[in-house]
């Protein structure tokens, strides 16, 4: 096999993009493919016509707080007053709840990023005399909520083209309908920064048309008039943001204030109207996302130790486990264990859990064959969230375990690199061709490579804690540097494979390839 240069990389990363139908623009799938749209904004203009409260519920990640974001930006450019709710994670639960409902007295609803799997809430609006439009774009469960309009692709009878986008699409998407309904002049391309965040935090495919809209999307937030962009852009001081900013750096701070707080934080970033505060919002998003992160490996050590190499599925739970965090330590414990990973935080006898896979299953169809164990649940291919009483976890985990034993080879998804290392041909040149083919996510991985026997030339550990590996390595005469973090494994032998990605390492102005290991091979 021949080893990859520059000319090979340029071709393996455009034949990626050869065949989308939405490569441009102009090109994207038109709001009327929606099952319900018409139906919706026809409703939604009876309510502007005659004054009636309208109010949006959000929810608290990134992708319903960017949702709810767009509808109250979109409602007030056109010169219409809304209410809004985003459910706090402790007080309310998730979504559209009877809860939420109390608070509400008349007029019409539209949920954003929820609400597919409200079936009591709805008939609790019903009972109120308060029509319901629900906009999501989670999995459809088999009992629909009452509503005047559901707008979600995931519904077998609807004709939208791409089914996999985020829920901050599908609220876009209602805007650009209702534009239409009310023929309003509002340019809906000044809504791509904030699409290209929620795309990217709730790890939508980056492929087809959602390839394109987070393209466009990050090269806005450059330009973006937005108080918080312009406040991100001063921080960051990026000549151009690629998906990696949003998913490492801008998501985990949105998504913060939802976990260990009230996303309400996050809103007001989001909606900040002048630099002040941007400024206050985003120094209060710092603190509970570093708050967050002391919790999370807290949590992470104690749920690794009750964890086993031996199932199928990582099932753990324990006493008040901060429920803003489980998610995050059910992702990374996945990843850890190659596995399913369920976490749970034990509150007065009720369990709360969030699920994580990055597997060739559906975690929806599993959880599905113990829901007679739950209180509720919902989600998606990869994540999902549920609840049940402790004394069910224990029934829970064998169900769950036994689920995925006829998957046992397909728990987990290895990264599949783009083929052997050319060591020698990468320089700036190298990582601008990678650079031109972001935005990188699910479906359209960064290009990851192999280096097979290497010889180690010196090991070090460095970092304040020396937690973090640095080689020096030869591959056929070329001497390199390369990374692991997270890692003080120093005991390795005198020849291995690698697998690694090249990153753009920028330090006092000198950019230069950055080596980073995902995996010794040993």
């Amino acid at each position: 096999m021949s080893k990859i240069t520059k000319n090979r990389l340029f071709e393996l990363l455009s034949a990626r993009h050869t065949d989308n139908p939405y490569s441009r623009l102009a090109d994207i799938p038109s709001p009327d493919n929606f099952k319900d749209i018409q139906k919706a904004c026809t409703r939604i203009k009876e309510a502007v016509l005659k004054n009636e409260q309208i109010t949006i519920v959000g929810d608290y990640d990134v992708d319903g707080v960017v949702s709810t974001t767009i509808m109250l930006d979109f409602f007030t450019k056109a010169g219409i007053k809304v209410k809004h709710i985003i459910p706090n994670r402790f007080k309310h639960g998730y979504g559209l709840s009877p809860k939420i409902v109390d608070m509400i007295e008349s007029g019409l609803v539209i949920t954003v990023d929820n609400g597919i799997s409200a079936v009591e809430a709805s008939l609790k609006l019903q009972e109120k005399g308060i029509d319901l439009i629900i906009t999501d774009h989670h999995t459809v469960g088999d009992k629909l909520p009452t509503a005047v309009a559901i707008v979600n692709p995931k519904q077998e009878d609807c004709n939208f083209e791409f089914k996999d986008i985020c829920g901050a699409q599908v609220a876009w998407y209602l805007c650009a309908a209702i534009k239409k309904e009310l023929n309003l002049n509002i340019n809906m391309s000044d809504f791509l920064d904030l699409l290209s965040v929620a795309i990217i935090a709730d790890i939508m495919p980056m492929t087809a048309l959602n390839y394109t809209m987070v393209k466009q999307g990050l090269k806005k937030i450059k330009s973006s008039k937005r108080e918080a962009f312009k406040k991100l852009n001063e921080v960051m001081s990026k000549e151009a943001f690629v998906s990696d900013d949003v998913g490492f750096f801008i998501a985990p701070k949105i998504n913060s204030a939802g976990r260990m707080d009230d996303a309400s934080v996050a809103l007001s970033f989001l909606l900040s109207k002048n630099t002040y505060q941007a400024n206050e919002s985003l120094q209060l998003l710092e603190e509970l996302n570093n708050y967050r992160k002391t919790l999370q490996e807290e949590i992470s050590q104690k749920a690794t130790a009750k964890s086993s190499k031996e199932e199928n599925a990582v099932v753990v739970w324990g006493e008040e486990w901060h429920e803003g965090v489980i998610g995050i330590v059910a992702s990374k414990l996945s990843h850890a264990f190659k596995r399913p990973a369920f976490i749970f935080s034990v509150n007065n006898g009720i369990a709360k859990g969030s699920a994580r896979a990055n597997a060739n299953i559906n975690l929806h169809t599993i959880i599905t064959k113990a829901s007679h164990l739950l209180l509720g649940f919902g989600g998606h291919k990869n994540a999902a969230g549920l609840s049940m009483k402790e004394e069910n976890l224990e029934e829970f985990k064998k169900i769950i375990n036994e689920e995925l034993e006829v998957s046992k080879n397909d728990l987990h998804i290895d990264p599949i690199t783009l083929g052997e290392l050319d060591v020698g041909s990468v320089d700036l040149d190298f990582l601008s061709i990678i650079e031109q083919f972001e935005p990188y996510g699910l479906g359209n991985h960064k290009p990851i490579f192999k280096i097979t026997n290497t010889t180690l030339v010196k090991c070090d550990l460095i970092g304040k804690d020396k937690n973090h590996l640095k080689l020096t390595l030869n591959s056929d005469g070329v001497i390199f540097e390369a990374l692991k973090f997270n890692d003080s494994n120093n005991k390795l032998p005198q020849n291995f494979d690698l697998i690694i990605s090249v990153n753009k390492n920028e330090f006092r102005g000198e950019v230069s390839p950055q080596f980073l290991i995902q995996d010794i091979l040993l």
